[in-house]
């Protein structure tokens, strides 16, 4: 047997489309022996962490990815109801790859959303290193201009979508599930490859675990168009291939096409994405030269010192001083300290009331001394451990 591993793969998280439970989606994949699965919800990053997570557990490679949507105008412009929407399937080869991921993911809703979250090649372009594309389904732009007979721009798109990506990093997307569109498609889809050099990969657009579920998939449907069962004219999908297909039932599939399957196991090995939870990650804070983080933040609290305290402050007070400074530096909150101080410092230079301190915060001789808090903690006996100490790293 070849090999496969799922690319195209909507997640409960495709809310109203998708209906793979994340859990059983990668136990999923772990029954069927393959090595890795992706996740690529419509135009969302819901389900990462949980996805994410799961296949870790499993002992399974997790692909971050997302199925977004491209508009042919300016992503930032309103279209109407009826805009053309072009799908595209996108993976994170790596960390950057995983942030411009977020980026772009972000931006769609942010700045380009009107009845759906949308991108253009443009911001395509500005974020698309450490990403790897694939053509979509037949709502992809490459196979929807095929299936308009337009193969000469067909091949254009192609081409200017593997510009975007890089040679190694575009896909042709083929599919099997049973549609005469996308056989047609597949066709047009293969000839290209043949001209441009673009290599193949087979996806399955999986929307539920089991063949089985494809009526309950049918109901999820219905409770986002509004219709009913009885209603023929509803959105349907029109056969019960999009289930989570194993290797063998995609290597009977796609035996005419067997370097589209080899695809999945070479793009797999491409994608190592390695996310970290438990661990704080500070935004950077620029120091003056000559500084560290703590260096500064030292600065910082003899210059705080000499202001509340005058020229010769009293020993436990420095004693004081000293101590927090050292379990800060053990903790590595140098840079918590000097930031909150910064926003503190700006919010109170333009007008915004700050209060005098709260919380375990008051009890740290450090913050009086930044101007966090306007609280001598000595004066109060409060403690600087009910704030932070090296047996509870977390304020």
């Amino acid at each position: 047997m070849r090999g496969f591993v799922h690319l195209h793969v909507h997640s409960e998280y495709s809310l109203l489309d998708g209906s793979c439970r994340v859990k059983e989606l990668v136990k999923k994949a772990k029954e069927e022996n393959m090595p890795a699965v992706a996740i690529t919800d419509h135009g969302v990053l819901y389900g990462v962490i949980d996805f994410y997570e799961a296949c870790v557990s499993e002992g399974v490679k997790p692909i971050i990815g997302c199925e977004v949507y491209i508009t042919p105008e300016e992503y930032t412009k309103k279209g109407n109801k009826n805009q053309i929407l072009y799908h595209l399937t996108l993976l994170a080869k790596n960390e950057k790859g995983y942030k411009n991921l977020m980026k772009l993911v972000t931006l769609s809703h942010l700045e380009g959303f009107y009845y759906k979250p949308r991108v253009d090649k443009r911001i395509l372009s500005e974020y698309s290193e450490g990403l790897i594309a694939l053509s979509g389904c037949i709502a992809g732009e490459v196979p929807s201009l095929i299936l308009l007979g337009r193969h000469e721009e067909a091949e254009r798109v192609a081409l200017e979508y593997r510009d975007i990506f890089g040679k190694d990093s575009f896909f042709l997307e083929v599919q099997k599930n049973g549609m005469p569109q996308q056989d047609i498609a597949n066709k047009g889809l293969v000839a290209l490859s043949k001209r441009t050099g673009i290599p193949l990969v087979a996806t399955n657009d999986v929307h539920y675990l089991n063949r089985d579920d494809a009526f309950w998939h049918d109901i999820l449907l219905c409770v986002q168009t509004n219709s009913s069962l009885t209603d023929e004219n509803r959105l349907k999908f029109p056969t019960d291939e999009f289930y989570f297909k194993s290797a063998e039932e995609m290597e009977r599939d796609f035996k005419d096409l067997p370097e589209s399957l080899d695809n999945t196991l070479k793009i797999a090995e491409m994608c190592e994405v390695n996310l970290q939870f438990g661990k704080l990650h500070l935004p950077h804070y620029d120091v003056p030269e000559g500084y560290d983080l703590h260096g500064y933040l030292v600065y910082l609290c003899n210059e705080g010192l000499r202001e509340k305290f005058g020229e010769n402050p009293p020993s436990e007070v420095i004693d004081r001083m000293n101590y927090e400074l050292e379990v800060i530096k053990r903790t590595g909150y140098s840079g918590y300290f000097l930031i909150v101080s910064d926003f503190i410092r700006y919010a109170k230079s333009v007008g915004i009331p700050v209060g005098p301190g709260r919380g375990s915060a008051a009890g740290s001789l450090v913050a009086y001394l930044l101007g966090i808090t306007n609280l001598n903690p000595l004066q109060y006996g409060l403690l600087f451990e009910r704030f932070l100490n090296p047996e509870r790293i977390s304020p």
